[in-house]
């Protein structure tokens, strides 16, 4: 299909052969790429269900997308939110997904020696994104395709065609523009932290829009969405999108709908025309580059190398006592700057707490009601129990790593106790990632709650190290980064997993109970007993041995 329009392609500057030979090689590898999850099989078997699960997921996404279509009567403004909803969530899992595919360094070793030009391999991978992003707009956009179907009639359903098609040209320039402006200010080998830092944001983004989108639909009070109330909507694209169904009929509020409507498909197409004609130049090459300084090694005569800063080692050094348990320390503390994986996993999590926190607060009422009736309440024991998902998240993914075949040198070094490695990583995450995080928090809720929440601070502290360790002795017995990603976990580790948070979940309720009667006294006792348990608790993973380690991976 995608073939049909191969004169366009050709005057684009392509070539045809070599454009059809490389996207059929690409879908082919695209369907023999095996499943994400799961533990590795000794007997490979061919993908059947997981695009249909993937088509599933986006259609439930497409109902909750629908619901400016079903709540907003005026068909503009309805239209111009709903595809102002749907060019975020194809850009950003543009962004997130596919910079793969956009940016696949491995081609140079079998296309770049080729004679092929940059329009053509442009193109190639432009066409490969917009298969792939077919098969997610489809089931995307059916939910509020069929709405419009029911509500308009035949002749709304049919145009809805057009604009989703060229919504997704423009999707495709703006995250392509993005990623070659990035290329050409930012240095090869910064080009993927920038990008990795990126894809932080718009996943933090997404998390917020799917908690706080809702609210902006108020079901109850459809007619009070009124247009004229946003002037400014009339210069973004997805108003122009809206403007096309005024060619059947349905009113615009603003003058000049003609021309809006006419940008609509100019627009799309001359953004891909720009894209493909004048952008692609240069774009292999810079590719190139950044492989080029992912593999490796060549450093330029005469240039310096920055020395590594020291300061971790004093931490090691000051917060642990066998040389084990430093090096541990070490391993964790510059693996995880290394390790883009684990940045774009634990990174997010920093946001996701605020975020839920507001959520939970403003249910029932405002925010700025919220905010000023919240230091009469012990809402700040949420916030406080809430940062364990930082450390918990930290720790998840301390173990796995897609290199996880280097951890050969732990068994190879004479390490008679890995627990001490374990625990040594354990304080590196506390110290890089949760201590910061938790003293900012700290900060606001002393700010709010005044100094009388400085000993709830110190006491949900210790609660939640107390927590996690408990979970990290029970459950996450393997050495820093030393195992597959995909590695599946058992049903043993969720079990004890759960047992594990019996006894802090019990602590941190008699937190809020020493708050209720307001009992200084018996807080000051379970400050002393939480220290007590985390100081057993990080003694006894400490000494975590290879035979308890072997036992604990069997029974997973």
């Amino acid at each position: 299909m995608v073939m049909l329009l191969s004169g366009l392609w050709r005057s684009l500057g392509a070539d045809v052969v070599q454009l059809r030979a490389i996207l059929n090689i690409r879908l082919i590898l695209d369907d023999r790429k095996p499943a994400a999850l799961g533990r590795p099989q000794k007997v490979k078997k061919d993908r059947k269900h997981g695009t249909l699960l993937n088509v599933v997921i986006f259609l439930a996404m497409g109902f909750f997308y629908m619901l400016p279509i079903a709540v907003v009567q005026d068909r503009v403004f309805s239209l111009t939110i709903y595809f102002s909803l749907l060019f975020a969530i194809v850009t950003f899992m543009l962004i997130t997904d596919f910079s793969n595919v956009l940016f696949d360094s491995r081609d140079k070793y079998i296309l770049f020696p080729r004679p092929i030009d940059d329009r053509t391999l442009v193109l190639a991978r432009l066409l490969h994104v917009f298969i792939y992003l077919f098969r997610i707009i489809i089931p995307l956009s059916l939910p509020g395709w069929a709405l419009l179907g029911w509500q308009d009639g035949w002749k709304s359903a049919t145009l809805f065609i057009l604009p989703l098609l060229l919504l997704v040209f423009m999707a495709l320039f703006v995250v392509n523009g993005i990623y070659l402006m990035v290329l050409r200010i930012a240095k090869p080998d910064k080009f993927k932290d920038v990008i990795n830092y990126f894809q932080v944001v718009t996943s933090v983004i997404f998390f917020a829009s799917v908690y706080f989108l809702p609210r902006v639909f108020d079901t109850k009070h459809p007619h009070d969405f009124n247009i004229l109330a946003y002037p400014w909507v009339r210069y973004f694209p997805s108003y122009w999108l809206a403007a096309c169904w005024s060619w059947i009929g349905y009113p615009a509020t603003f003058s000049g709908t003609a021309l809006y409507s006419a940008l609509a498909v100019i627009f799309p197409l001359l953004c891909m025309y720009l894209l493909v004609k004048y952008l692609s130049p240069q774009f292999a090459s810079r590719i190139a580059g950044i492989d080029a300084v992912d593999n490796g090694a060549y450093v330029a005569p005469g240039a310096k190398r920055v020395p590594p800063s020291k300061s971790y080692q004093k931490l090691a050094y000051f917060f642990n006592r066998s040389d084990e348990a430093r090096a541990g320390f070490m391993i964790a503390w510059l693996q995880s700057s290394r390790s883009r994986s684990f940045r774009m996993r634990v990174l997010p999590s920093f946001a996701f707490v605020p975020i839920y926190f507001v959520y939970i607060l403003t249910q029932n009422s405002s925010f700025s009601d919220a905010f000023h009736h919240m230091s009469k309440q012990p809402k700040h024991l949420l916030l406080l129990y809430m940062s364990s998902f930082v450390m918990i998240s930290a720790l998840n993914y301390l173990t796995m790593s897609d290199q996880y075949k280097a951890a050969w040198v732990y068994y190879a070094t004479p390490v008679e106790t890995p627990g001490n490695i374990m625990i040594g990583a354990f304080k590196a995450l506390c110290v890089k990632y949760f201590l910061p995080f938790y003293i900012l928090l700290s900060v606001f809720i002393v700010y709010v709650w005044g100094g009388g929440a400085i000993l709830d601070v110190i006491l949900g502290f210790i609660n939640v190290v107390l927590f996690v360790s408990c979970i990290a002795r029970v459950s996450f017995r393997h050495l820093p980064f030393s195992i597959q990603e995909q590695t599946k976990q058992g049903g043993s580790r969720i079990l004890k997993s759960l047992l594990a948070m019996l006894i802090p979940s019990s602590l941190g309720f008699a937190h809020y109970f020493c708050i209720r009667f307001d009992l200084l006294w018996l807080k000051l006792i379970f400050l002393v007993l939480s220290s007590i348990l985390l100081w057993l608790v990080w003694e006894s993973y400490a000494k975590t041995s290879w035979a308890t380690m072997t036992k604990a991976a069997d029974a997973e």
